[in-house]
C-alpha cells in the first residue's frame, strides 16, 4: 500500500509518497506566492494550495501504481484564517500565522477579556498569529465580508474539505485558534461568543489519526487515485512533524529549526504553563503537548547570509567557528526579526547585535546568530523546567539541523542529548503516518512511530562547554529585558 503525506507550508506544498514500511518513494514540491499588501501583513490564496495538490499528486505518482494509494494525511501551517461563503467560495485571502495586523485585537483579548479568562476557556492567551484575533480584526475592518462567513477553517482543513466534502479539523490544529477548549477537546462557546461566531460555522472536530472520509469521486479522478482512499484528519505542522520524528508519549521532546523554531514537549496529561509563555495544545497522538514557538529561527541565518553577507556558502561561513571558540563569543544576537512569540509574546521586539567591538569578526556575527537562536529556544525550555518538566534528550529536525555546528551549539546551550532520526521529512511524513492509523494499517500513533522512526545519531553535550554556555546564556538573558522599553518606543 502507498500513502500520501501533504506538508502544506508557507512557501510551498511538499508531497511525499511512502509505503507502509516507511520507505520514501517520491517527493514533489510546488511553490506559490505570499502576499504582503501592508507592512506586517502576510496572506495567501487558498486556491493556490489546492492547485499545488491537484498538480502535485499526479506528478508524485508518476511511475508508481496509483491504485495502491490507501490514504492521505496532511500537516499544515497553523493558525491561518480561511473563510468560505455559502457557495464554498473563498471570501478573502487567508491571513497567515506570521501576520502581525492584530495588535489591537490581541491587546483587547489579553487585557480586557483577560489572560486568566482566556487561559480558563482555551488553555492559552492571545498571540498575534492566532485565529481568534484575526476574526475580530475582520469583524471590525471587513464587516461586509465577515457577514458572509459560512465556514471557518484552517489551511490544511481547506484541503481536506475539498478532498472529502467534510468540514473538519483536528484537535492539534484547532488548539492554535484560541477558539478551542483544549482540555475538553471541544469548541469554547465563550470564545465563539466573544468573536461573534456561531458553532455551526466551525468544523467538526476529530482526533488527528481519525478517518474523516474518503476522496470525492471527481477529486479522485483529478488526482488519479482510488475514490476509496482514506483521508485522515491530519495535524498542525508541529504536531505532524512530532509524529514524523517519533515524539509521542510522556516527556518526549522535539526541536524544529525551520523558518520558525519550536520546542515541542509531549505529555500524556493536560497541563498549562502558569505564565502562558508556552502554548498548551492537544497532540496528534491523542494526548497533549506544550510548545514554545519563536518566529525567526533558521530564517535568521538565512537573512544574515543572503541580505547582509551576500553569500550562499552557508557551510563555508561556519568553518572558522572552531571548537575552541564555542562558548567564548562576546557578540550576542537577539533573533527577533519578526517580533517574538514564545515566551515573551512581544510583537515590538526586534533583532539586535550586542557586544560588537573593533576586533569582532565576520565569524563572530555568524556564531552569534547561531547561538542567539539556541538561547531563544532555551528561554522556552526554561519555562518548561520551571514547571518541573525535566528534559534530558530531544529529537532535532528542520533545515537548520543539517548543520553539525548548530546541533553542537544546541546540545550544549540546552544541556540535552540531541537525537537525529533516519528519515527527517517533517509534517509530510507525519501526515502519511497518521493516514496509516486512519485506514487501520497500524492501531495507534505510538505503534506506527515505534515501527517507522529510527534514531541514527546522537549529539551529546560536553560538560565543560555546557558550563561556558551557561555563563553566556545568563548574560544573554539580560539583554531583552533591558531593551524591551526601547523596542516599544522605536516601532
Amino acid at each position: 500500500m502507498l500513502y500520501i503525506g501533504i506538508d502544506l507550508g508557507t512557501s510551498a506544498t511538499k508531497l511525499l509518497l511512502m509505503d507502509e514500511e516507511g520507505r520514501i518513494k517520491n517527493i514533489v514540491s510546488k511553490e506559490y506566492p505570499l502576499e504582503f499588501p501592508n507592512p506586517g501583513w502576510s496572506q495567501q490564496n487558498p486556491e493556490d494550495w489546492l492547485k499545488a495538490v491537484k498538480e502535485g499528486v499526479p506528478e508524485l505518482l508518476e511511475g508508481f501504481d496509483a491504485s495502491a494509494v490507501a490514504g492521505i494525511g496532511a500537516g499544515g501551517q497553523m493558525h491561518g484564517l480561511v473563510v468560505l461563503d455559502k457557495e464554498d467560495n473563498v471570501i478573502r485571502p487567508a491571513i497567515l500565522w506570521n501576520d502581525g495586523r492584530t495588535n489591537k485585537e490581541v491587546d483587547y483579548l489579553n487585557e480586557e477579556i483577560g489572560r486568566e479568562t482566556l487561559s480558563k476557556y482555551t488553555a492559552n492567551i492571545a498571540f498575534a498569529g492566532f485565529t481568534a484575533p484575526k476574526l475580530l480584526w475582520m469583524k471590525k475592518n471587513e464587516p461586509e465580508l465577515f457577514a458572509k462567513i459560512d465556514k471557518i477553517m484552517l489551511p490544511k482543513d481547506y484541503i481536506n474539505y475539498m478532498l472529502t466534502g467534510v468540514h473538519c479539523t483536528d484537535v492539534s490544529d484547532a488548539s492554535g485558534m484560541l477558539l478551542f477548549d483544549v482540555e475538553n477537546k471541544c469548541w469554547s462557546k465563550e470564545m465563539l461568543d466573544i468573536c461573534g461566531i456561531r458553532e455551526e460555522q466551525m468544523a467538526k472536530i476529530y482526533e488527528s489519526f481519525e478517518k474523516v472520509g474518503t476522496v470525492l469521486p471527481e477529486m479522485a479522478e483529478t488526482l488519479g487515485i482510488p475514490a476509496t482512499t482514506v483521508v485522515a484528519a491530519g495535524a498542525g505542522d508541529n504536531a505532524a512533524a512530532a509524529v514524523g520524528t517519533g515524539t509521542v508519549g510522556e516527556g518526549a521532546c522535539n526541536i524544529s529549526l525551520g523558518t520558525s523554531g519550536t520546542i515541542f514537549i509531549s505529555s500524556e496529561n493536560f497541563g498549562v504553563d502558569k505564565k502562558n509563555g508556552l502554548h498548551s495544545f492537544a497532540h496528534a497522538d491523542g494526548a497533549f503537548h506544550l510548545m514554545g514557538c519563536m518566529l525567526s529561527a533558521a530564517s535568521c541565518n538565512k537573512w544574515l547570509m543572503d541580505e547582509i553577507l551576500k553569500t550562499d556558502d552557508y557551510a563555508g561561513e561556519q568553518v572558522p567557528i572552531t571548537d575552541d571558540k564555542l562558548g567564548k563569543n562576546h557578540v550576542f544576537f537577539l533573533p527577533y526579526l519578526m517580533g517574538e512569540r514564545s515566551p515573551i509574546n512581544d510583537t515590538n521586539a526586534r533583532g539586535t547585535f550586542t557586544g560588537i567591538t573593533m576586533d569582532s569578526t565576520r565569524a563572530d556575527l555568524v556564531q552569534a546568530v547561531l547561538e542567539g537562536v539556541a538561547f531563544a529556544i532555551r528561554d522556552s525550555l526554561e519555562v518548561a523546567r520551571s514547571q518541573g518538566i525535566d528534559i534530558k534528550r530531544s529529537n532535532i529536525c528542520g533545515g537548520g539541523a543539517k548543520s553539525p555546528l548548530w546541533k553542537k551549539i544546541f546540545a550544549n546551550v540546552l544541556n540535552v542529548s540531541l537525537d537525529i532520526v533516519e528519515s527527517e521529512q517533517g509534517p509530510g511524513m507525519g501526515g502519511a503516518m497518521l493516514a496509516m492509523v486512519a485506514d487501520g494499517t497500524y492501531p495507534s500513533v505510538k505503534e506506527v512511530c515505534g515501527k517507522l522512526v529510527h534514531i541514527v545519531d546522537t549529539v551529546e553535550p560536553d560538560p565543560e562547554l555546557v558550563a561556558l554556555y551557561e555563563k553566556r546564556y545568563q548574560e544573554y538573558s539580560k539583554i531583552y529585558p533591558a531593551l524591551k522599553p526601547v523596542f516599544a518606543e522605536i516601532v
